[in-house]
């Protein structure tokens, strides 16, 4: 029987196909929050990094996977039915205005959405665009990225 936080001893891992997750919230102009919401039958376990791709624009066999640069341990969270995780997505800023520019010398990248899985359950993941409406700007193909972590009901 699972104890009041949720944690179970004989949870599963948590699959794509149990998880939700609906929109990027942005916390700054290169950092955003995605949150994943366990919506299956029973308590599942999480551990580990997000996967992250640019959306290929209506088709995603053209996804550009990013490399993922982990920040910090991976703890395994356990998710209550309906509990939340999430991690956090640091991306290389794009400098300057509207026209703007990559410290590097590089062309800035901009793209509508992000496709971002649970590493560790399986293919798959979600499409998601930036709650604000706007668009991801960034600088090479480097995401830095948190474990996902426990964040409430």
């Amino acid at each position: 029987m699972p104890a009041a936080d949720g944690w179970s001893p004989s949870a599963a891992p948590c699959t794509n196909e149990q998880l939700t997750a609906d929109s990027a919230r942005r916390v700054d102009g290169n950092r955003v929050r995605i949150t994943v919401i366990n919506d299956g039958p029973a308590p599942c376990v999480l551990k580990g990094f997000p996967t992250v791709a640019l959306a290929g624009q209506g088709s995603p066999d053209r996804n550009q996977p990013l490399h993922v640069v982990t920040q910090g341990p991976a703890p395994a969270v356990t998710l209550a039915v309906g509990g939340r995780a999430a991690t956090e997505l640091v991306f290389t800023p794009v400098l300057g205005e509207a026209g703007g520019y990559c410290a590097s010398g590089a062309e800035p990248t901009v793209v509508p959405s992000l496709v971002v899985g649970v590493g560790g359950a399986g293919g798959g993941g979600w499409q998601l665009a930036p709650d604000d409406g706007g668009q991801f700007a960034l600088c090479g193909a480097t995401v830095h990225a948190t474990a996902f972590r426990g964040s409430g009901p």
